[in-house]
């Protein structure tokens, strides 16, 4: 067999992987520790829509200068919103602190 032909079908054939992979958008929205209900609400519906269309949602909430000391409220926070978009989609990591961020990632859910 030719190198250069073989070569050719490597590359095409990478081609044709490449197109069938599934490209994973990840949304992502950003709380803080003392969110209010209405802007909780309003949040909530735009992460249920980026869930539904079919993208990954990050949900963090940034703790700015002493806000600190509210890592509590942030995770209840994090794991209501979880709850509650739980028929639309999983949790996929649970609330992990890291740095001045508490990250939550939650997967949509597969359609039928």
């Amino acid at each position: 067999m030719d190198y250069k032909k073989f070569v050719y079908e490597q590359k095409k054939r990478d081609k044709a992987m490449k197109a069938k992979a599934q490209k994973v958008t990840i949304k992502e929205i950003r709380f803080g520790p003392n969110t209010d209900d209405h802007d909780y609400e309003f949040k909530k519906k735009h992460a249920e829509k980026f869930l539904k269309d079919g993208a990954k949602l990050k949900a963090y909430v940034f703790f700015k200068g002493r806000s600190i000391i509210y890592k509590d409220q942030g995770e209840i926070l994090l794991l209501r919103l979880a709850q509650e978009l739980e028929e639309v989609g999983k949790v996929e990591q649970m609330p992990k602190l890291e740095g001045k961020r508490m990250i939550m990632f939650i997967a949509p859910k597969k359609s039928k």
